[in-house]
């Protein structure tokens, strides 16, 4: 780390507020809504699904909000989760992070941008180069498209957007998640003013299985709370807004009630114009809907919002994301490097460099899907850890100042809990083996864990870092 230079505050309340809202509205309003109703079959269904992860993010947020004011530094849960429970599962959540999760989602991202663009470009969906070797989808040659560049491209132009400072990566999330919104709402409204509402309450029996089991609501479910995934991602940059003990629960609840109030008026306005039928059978919800009240225009206007809406979330993933690592080799638990701060832009340069070159990579593989799903058993375990770890904090650290206290405490918190622990057991259950080697994925981290604890047995304190933040 560059002696005397540290993060610096630079980050309104706004742009906290921007990061929340622009990173979990992605791609998934526009394409979530068709695998929900194939799961529980009416959009009385379908709506209840949404509050319901609506009801379970916001429990989420009002727990993190309490921790997030009280522990304003860089790396969110990976902080959480080392003051609860040690640093071991600290660093089980930072490995993860870089390696798969935020990566896999930045990369995730990327190709999502690439596929709309492709509306607008078909060639970029041509294959360059063709790898022969069996390390493409099940054991095939792998496929170079030019549209994976153009991915790569993208997510290099935004590191160095955020490598040259926090300010000017939050004044574009901020000038970006207004576009997003602005053209969601534009979207909604044509939807909602359009006709008349549709009688069809079912899509037919040959498309889903029986609408209402408690599996298909679990699995309808897991859907949405992926659509609504992101809101935490604020946490992570908290060491570099200002007034975060006022602004950082302003933007996690704020934030989340917005999101939340966008997608069920995005998806009233898509069952008011299409059938229940109809949504089940499109692949691209969003863009069905404008094709049918503007013709092709408004189709294209969709796949506009939607690169404009995953522009923003990946430019907040990698803000925010970019600030694990560091944190991290703060505590000399990973790569030293990663813990410099630029001497003129006073960012985390190295770590949002690593971040972001791992996930080009990983673009390129062509197997981030298959990581994503790896880590998503692991990933809900640390979720529900660190949403406990607000009691287990009440009862390990009395003395911990927090400005914010969880509304509805301990209720809202074991909720979350609870949700986690069931949506954990439904993925082991759904897919055991990708649960199992996600926890492989892991655990080729803990030898790393061990060689820097050794070589660096103090490691990091909270009191060193309170010092710094506060």
């Amino acid at each position: 780390m560059t002696a005397g230079v540290e993060l610096r505050r630079d980050l309104t309340q706004w742009g906290a507020i921007a990061i929340v809202v622009g990173t979990v509205i992605g791609s998934g309003i526009f394409l979530v809504p068709r695998a929900m109703v194939l799961r529980v079959g009416t959009p009385v269904m379908v709506f209840a699904v949404w509050m319901a992860g609506a009801v379970l993010s916001l429990s989420g947020a009002l727990a993190y909000a309490e921790l997030a004011a009280a522990m304003p530094e860089a790396g969110g849960e990976y902080v959480y989760l080392r003051e609860a429970y040690g640093p071991l599962w600290a660093f089980i959540y930072g490995w993860t992070q870089m390696w798969v999760a935020k990566s896999g989602s930045i990369a995730t991202l990327a190709t999502g941008f690439f596929y709309y663009l492709t509306n607008f470009f078909p060639r970029l969906d041509g294959v360059f180069y063709t790898v022969p070797l069996p390390i493409g989808p099940h054991g095939s040659p792998l496929d170079l498209r030019y549209g994976q560049l153009a991915g790569i491209a993208l997510i290099l132009i935004l590191a160095g957007v955020n490598y040259m400072g926090v300010k000017i990566g939050g004044q574009v999330q901020i000038a970006v998640t207004v576009v997003k919104v602005l053209l969601i709402a534009f979207i909604i409204a044509a939807g909602l003013g359009y006709g008349h509402a549709r009688t069809s309450t079912a899509v037919s029996p040959d498309q889903v299985p029986p609408p209402a089991t408690i599996a298909g609501f679990f699995a309808a479910l897991v859907a949405a709370l992926w659509a609504y995934d992101g809101w935490n991602n604020v946490s992570m940059v908290a060491s570099e807004i200002r007034r975060p003990q006022r602004s950082l629960p302003i933007a996690l609840i704020g934030g989340t009630l917005a999101v939340c109030a966008i997608y069920l008026l995005a998806n009233g306005a898509y069952f008011h114009v299409l059938t229940a039928r109809e949504v089940g059978a499109s692949p691209r919800v969003a863009a069905d809907m404008m094709r049918r009240v503007a013709g092709n225009w408004g189709a294209g206007a969709v796949s506009i919002a939607a690169m404009i809406s995953i522009f923003a979330a990946l430019n907040g993933s990698i803000l925010s994301g970019s600030r694990v690592p560091y944190a991290m080799a703060r505590d000399h638990r990973f790569f030293s490097a990663a813990a410099r701060v630029h001497p003129q832009y006073c960012t985390p340069s190295v770590s949002i460099l690593a971040l972001s070159v791992w996930s080009a990579v990983v673009v390129l593989s062509g197997r981030y899907e298959q990581l994503f799903t790896y880590v998503i058993f692991a990933s809900w375990i640390l979720y529900g850890m660190t949403a406990a770890a607000v009691i287990v904090l009440r009862r390990k650290r009395p003395d911990l100042p927090r400005p914010y206290r969880t509304l509805a405490y301990p209720v809202l918190p074991v909720l979350f809990v609870v949700a986690a622990i069931l949506l954990v057991l439904s993925t082991l259950l759904d897919s055991p083996r990708e649960s199992l080697l996600g926890l492989g994925l892991i655990i080729l981290g803990l030898p790393f864990y061990f060689h820097w604890k050794r070589r660096y047995p103090e490691g990091g304190s909270s009191q060193q870092h309170r010092s710094i933040v506060l």
